[in-house]
């Protein structure tokens, strides 16, 4: 028995889709990604939120400035209302 190492080779080369691409555009046609809309609005949000400064200084400042001069009133109702909306009591499990 005589073994050939190119008949793999020669399958590929004498396949029709290989052929046909080939002979088509002489090159092979480029993949391609289309992206939905939800993934570029998601896209968008992310560039947008980069922009956005880690902290915001001129808020940072202006508390720093209450707290030191002793005008900085703490309302508690906010808090409160605050940490409410973080727990969302009213959202089903």
């Amino acid at each position: 028995m005589k073994i050939n190492k190119t008949n793999k080779i020669l399958q590929i080369y004498n396949n029709a889709e290989f052929n046909r691409l080939r002979k088509g555009k002489g090159k092979f046609e480029k993949d391609t990604i289309d992206f939905s809309e939800k993934a570029m609005d998601y896209q968008f949000a992310i560039n947008k939120l980069k922009e956005v400064p880690e902290m915001r200084m001129d808020k940072v400042e202006k508390l720093k400035k209450q707290v030191q001069s002793g005008n900085y009133n703490i309302e508690g109702r906010k808090i409160v209302e605050k940490m409410y909306e973080s727990i969302n009591f009213d959202k089903k499990i």
